[in-house]
């Protein structure tokens, strides 16, 4: 499960690469990890790019923020999914997945190198008085599969940004898969 990725741009970067509006958003790059701000960009009509907090509160029987959606059927989340209004774009330069066992774990990040800056699928909540994001994952493709069996975050291609951003559930939803292998990059930490 990723729980930590980075975003090295500054917003007016990730502003020109997502054709949005950088807003008063102060982002200058950096880690961003559950219960840390992080910008995400939304927009149905117009893209913006927004400050809001990585995971959503606990459910009633948790105790830790829900930072990644995998099962899209959930009553729990397909309310969300269902409306464009709540979904994002989570700007990301590379993801970190873990390996190994407890006291010997090893940090392996992922990028795409042919995108310095690339998204991940988001949804958002306003729980309270907090705006906060989470992305869907989707089962892993052969290069994060061999760190990291279970899941990957869903990156979505260039193209594939209105989509996310703008269509019905039942056309987003098509968009739902592993991203290419070949299409990614792996380093150790």
């Amino acid at each position: 499960m990723c729980n930590l990725y980075r975003l090295d741009a500054p917003a007016n970067q990730i502003a020109a690469i997502f054709d949005a509006d950088a807003g008063p958003d102060p982002w200058d790059g950096g880690y961003v990890a559950p219960a840390r701000f992080g910008p995400v960009i939304t927009g149905v009509q117009r893209r913006r790019i927004v400050p809001r907090l990585w995971g959503f509160p606990p459910p009633p029987r948790g105790d830790r923020r829900v930072t990644n959606v995998r099962n899209l059927e959930s009553p729990f989340w397909i309310g969300t999914l269902r409306h464009p209004e709540l979904r994002c774009l989570v700007p990301v330069t590379r993801f970190q997945e873990w390996s190994g066992e407890r006291g010997a774990k090893q940090q392996h990040w992922f990028s795409v190198p042919s995108q310095p800056v690339f998204a991940f699928a988001g949804i958002m909540r306003d729980d309270g008085e907090i705006a906060s994001f989470a992305f869907l994952t989707t089962e892993p493709n052969t290069l994060v599969g061999a760190v990291h069996p279970k899941a990957m975050p869903l990156i979505l291609h260039p193209e594939d940004y209105d989509v996310w951003l703008q269509a019905d559930w039942a056309q987003a939803k098509r968009l739902v898969a592993p991203y290419p292998s070949q299409l990614m990059a792996q380093a150790s930490s």
